[in-house]
């Protein structure tokens, strides 16, 4: 009698993982595949560069608001509303995207090398940073938006700061490739723009 009563006390426990696997998911599903940024002007090969005082750019990762702290691709709605394109999803953080993008262009558009925050340390020389606040569709308008408050440092303790901003229709329907085009090419047009204005 006792046997028979832990046995049905143990069947139970037993089954519960497995009722609980058919609800449960951990870790949400990989697309199958990802979107990227890709620079609109890349800098050539070379045979390597002796960096003097002041030449290089620190470039910084941008900090960036909770709906883009992720992989998703967000759709605002409205003023107050935040969807995801289904089935998009970034390699990697929009932050960390958008700073190798820039760094990319800074070094095609102005010839000068571009370091991480990391190696900065070892050279003195401009640094940009900022805040990415918008980076995903304008529902509304049916466009990519791309929006970066931008922070640089030329020289000793003078800060400058401005805003920049580009727009980009989406062709179509709303969906991953359509939507990762159009936001490629309004970061592509924000980022001339902030090497245009650092090589100045």
């Amino acid at each position: 009698m006792g046997a028979m009563m832990k046995t049905r006390h143990i069947l139970p426990l037993m089954a519960l993982p497995l009722m609980l696997a058919g609800c449960v998911s951990f870790g949400a599903k990989v697309p199958p595949q990802l979107l990227r940024l890709t620079p609109s002007a890349s800098a050539p090969a070379n045979n390597g560069v002796v960096l003097g005082k002041g030449v290089a750019v620190s470039v910084g990762f941008p900090s960036a608001p909770v709906e883009l702290a992720n992989n998703r691709v967000p759709v605002r709605i409205g003023a107050t509303q935040v969807a995801y394109v289904k089935n998009a999803q970034w390699i990697d953080s929009p932050a960390h995207l958008f700073r190798d993008l820039l760094a990319e262009t800074i070094t095609a558009r102005t010839g000068r090398p571009t370091l991480t925050p990391r190696d900065a340390a070892m050279v003195t020389g401009p640094r940009i940073g900022g805040r990415l606040t918008d980076f995903g569709i304008d529902a509304s308008g049916h466009q990519a938006s791309v929006v970066y408050d931008a922070t640089l440092v030329r020289s000793g303790d003078q800060l400058e700061t401005r805003r920049f901003e580009a727009k980009a229709p989406v062709s179509g329907a709303i969906d991953e490739a359509s939507a990762g085009a159009a936001i490629n090419a309004a970061a592509n047009d924000v980022a001339t723009q902030v090497a245009d204005w650092v090589g100045r």
